[in-house]
């Protein structure tokens, strides 16, 4: 029996004239699953999406997406541009509340409480469920000030606030980088830096859940290697949901992977956002059940 290495093309993989056969490129070029950790078949979870709809007026962006989101996991949202993936992710903490004409329609629960049922302080969900952008976003203050702000405006509790900025800068793997010039501008930071006092200034207000949007796309690989590995320490503290257009990224981080397409309507050449299939990520990756998802995680489209 013949047998190969990971990757090898085998004589039966490639047509007649020597070139590999679709299926054998597609294969080769299948992002692969790096971390080997253990986590449940089904997640206990931390929020769960239900039935969700997120409209902009007339506009439906996101249709009918039912996702739960697990307890001290990753969980990555992928797919083509335009199938909803922030939108969602800004309707978990009610971003969209800050967008004229946005609705969404559903339940967001939040251990069990409905994010959006009367009486919910949208300014408190956003404490407990912090967000971290596509581009560095650093207030214009000092690096001090940027972690000390969110506390000092919802009114925390705080035995010392020196103690507060040095924690979170820590636990954002900042600390020893910026020690020193804690009361220069932010601005002074690199972007990678800057990224990173950024999910500082997220932990700084104790939240339970961070949400990523992107958070490497502008970043070079080295400072995208480094969040990566933030992203990896953070998840024994909180639970974690990023959009990434970077598979190979999924690939490394994410214990769960959801992946959407978009729905488009042939009149009006609007675009829905559609849930195709949520499962652990080595199953997405290596043996998703919708040939949509194989078709994307193999670059037939997308």
């Amino acid at each position: 029996m013949t047998t190969t290495r990971p990757g090898e093309v085998t004589p039966d993989a490639v047509t007649h004239d020597g070139a590999p056969t679709e299926e054998s490129a597609a294969v080769s070029r299948r992002p692969q699953p790096t971390h080997a950790r253990q986590i449940a078949q089904e997640p206990t979870a931390v929020m769960e999406c239900i039935g969700v709809d997120v409209r902009y007026g007339d506009f439906l962006a996101v249709s009918d997406v039912s996702l739960p989101f697990g307890l001290n996991e990753i969980t990555a949202l992928i797919g083509p541009s335009g199938c909803g993936k922030s939108t969602l992710l800004r309707s978990l903490n009610r971003m969209n509340d800050l967008v004229d004409g946005a609705r969404v329609s559903g339940s967001v629960h939040f251990w069990g409480q409905d994010l959006y049922a009367p009486g919910v302080d949208p300014i408190e969900v956003r404490r407990r469920i912090g967000m971290v952008f596509q581009k560095p976003n650093p207030f214009p203050k000092s690096i001090y000030d940027n972690i000390a702000y969110g506390p000092r405006v919802t009114g925390m509790a705080v035995d010392s606030m020196d103690d507060l900025v040095e924690n979170a800068l820590r636990r954002a793997a900042l600390w020893d980088e910026v020690k020193d010039k804690l009361k220069q501008s932010a601005y002074g930071l690199s972007g990678g830096q800057q990224q990173r006092l950024c999910i500082a200034r997220t932990i700084a207000v104790e939240p339970d859940v961070i949400l990523m949007d992107e958070p490497c796309s502008s970043l070079d690989p080295i400072a995208t290697l480094r969040i990566e590995q933030l992203m990896a320490e953070l998840r024994d503290l909180y639970t974690i949901v990023i959009v990434t257009h970077n598979m190979q990224q999924a690939a490394r981080v994410a214990d769960r992977t959801a992946f959407f397409t978009a729905a488009v309507d042939e009149t009006t050449g609007s675009r829905t956002g559609l849930l195709v299939e949520f499962d652990l990520t080595s199953k997405i990756f290596e043996d998703p059940a919708d040939r949509r998802t194989e078709d994307y995680i193999t670059g037939r489209f997308g």
